[in-house]
């Protein structure tokens, strides 16, 4: 009996094939068996999140604020809805807390550095100040910003912190708080 050479090539292929793929299942046994550690360490290096759901003194909806810790500080992504068009400011309380109409039981802007009020003030800035939100004539506004040098867990206290949106721009100079006039809208910051 004869056997050619394109069978004995196909038979080394095969029994080649079988080798290999017996040899990569050994390798891959303990990489499944770390699975679950790859998994937790996923889950553990995530970044730190807070929320933050934006109201009104009369309770409707007024949009939305995502806290993310990073390493040069907080980053925080706000969409506000159903503003008057214009320049407001707006600025991180240092009390997780918006009761109405007022919304003065959010305090203060967040400041754990005692510095002076603004952007532009030549004495430091708040830690939580930020430029003005800008609200088109639909009254949607965005914003992208970094708060320097801040951290979620501090921003979260004891008795948390909270996002406040104003009815007016901010100077960015004027302390206390930039004659950015009454809050309009607050939403608290819960941690996930």
């Amino acid at each position: 009996m004869m056997i050619s050479a394109r069978t004995v090539l196909t038979a080394t292929s095969l029994t080649l094939g079988l080798a290999l793929a017996a040899c990569s299942n050994d390798a891959e046994a303990p990489a499944a068996q770390d699975e679950p550690e790859r998994a937790y360490m996923a889950a553990d290096s995530a970044p730190a999140t807070a929320q933050a759901l934006l109201k009104t003194a009369d309770g409707k909806d007024a949009g939305s604020v995502t806290a993310t810790q990073e390493d040069g500080g907080i980053r925080l992504a706000i969409n506000a809805t159903g503003m008057s068009a214009g320049e407001h400011g707006i600025h991180v309380h240092m009390t997780g807390k918006c009761d109405g109409p007022k919304f003065e039981s959010a305090g203060g802007h967040w400041n754990p550095m005692g510095a002076k009020h603004g952007l532009n003030n030549p004495q430091g800035q708040h830690s939580g100040d930020m430029p003005n939100l800008v609200v088109a004539s639909d009254g949607s506004g965005r914003m992208d910003y970094l708060l320097d040098e801040a951290q979620l867990d501090q921003m979260l206290d004891a008795d948390g912190a909270a996002l406040v949106i104003h009815a007016k721009a901010d100077d960015q100079k004027t302390d206390p708080s930039g004659d950015s006039g009454d809050r309009l809208a607050c939403g608290v910051f819960t941690r996930g």
